[in-house]
């Protein structure tokens, strides 16, 4: 049970800004981190749903809603996926050699098209929660697969390069009991999405799409995945997944 716990702080130590339990990070508990993930994907769903039914109950104008379901995710994280979209973004313009991509991803300094891009993005997500309605299944649902599938990704895709998330796994044995428990847990909530109507299918297709399209874009053009990749695919498999929750529906009711 201490193990399990364990496992969970530090996968809310590595990928939000949520304040835990200061412990000391060992490879007992760092091995299958990744299968926790998850579980902070549910705690900013469930953050979003509450702050959705806040600004329902006071009747914020779309705009000031917008804004804050925006925020919540970039407040719970302290920002670490869009700082990885935003170094793969740079990255991906140079269309330069892997190598050489590498480099400008691992370079702390943020380039014109990652500045572009993040920009962009942020417009069109603030836009999309502006007109998002409240369907509590899904909206928890989104943040919760798209998790699953970024943990997937690092349990199955190779790595670049030697770095922190490959460390995650000790050994290989330990790689595929943690890809085994993801791979349920993404199954699980494929099904949930799936019968939550067209709404639902169009997400999980599009963050599936998402996922393999991902594979095939770090393979060919770095020759696996980093942590900035893997915060560059969770940004962009939430972004797809918000679209389709907030324009599905309004394209059912059009026709």
């Amino acid at each position: 049970m201490r193990a399990f716990l364990e496992t969970i702080v530090v996968a809310f130590s590595m990928f939000s800004a949520i304040p835990m339990p200061v412990i000391d990070w060992n490879e007992r508990n760092m091995r299958f981190s990744l299968c926790a993930f998850p579980l902070v994907g549910a705690v900013i769903g469930l953050a979003e749903w509450g702050c959705a039914l806040v600004c329902r109950r006071f009747m914020f104008p779309p705009v000031l809603a917008g804004a804050v379901l925006t925020a919540v995710p970039v407040v719970l994280t302290g920002g670490i996926h869009l700082d990885g979209f935003a170094d793969t973004s740079d990255a991906l313009a140079a269309h330069t050699s892997p190598e050489r991509g590498l480099a400008i991803m691992k370079d702390p300094h943020i380039g014109a098209f990652g500045v572009i891009r993040l920009i962009t993005l942020m417009i069109l997500v603030f836009g999309l929660w502006s007109a998002a309605p409240l369907r509590p299944g899904l909206l928890v649902a989104m943040f919760v697969f798209s998790r699953c599938l970024s943990g997937l990704a690092v349990a199955s895709f190779p790595m670049a390069k030697n770095t922190g998330l490959a460390h995650t796994f000790a050994t290989e044995a330990a790689r595929g009991r943690a890809r085994t428990i993801l791979s349920g847990m993404t199954a699980v909530l494929a099904l949930a999405l799936a019968v939550q109507g067209v709404a639902g299918v169009a997400m999980l297709a599009a963050a599936v799409g998402v996922f393999f399209y991902y594979g095939s874009l770090a393979k060919r053009r770095f020759g696996g995945i980093t942590g900035d990749l893997a915060g560059w695919f969770l940004v962009v498999c939430e972004a797809a997944m918000l679209a389709c929750y907030v324009i599905v529906p309004l394209l059912v009711s059009a026709i």
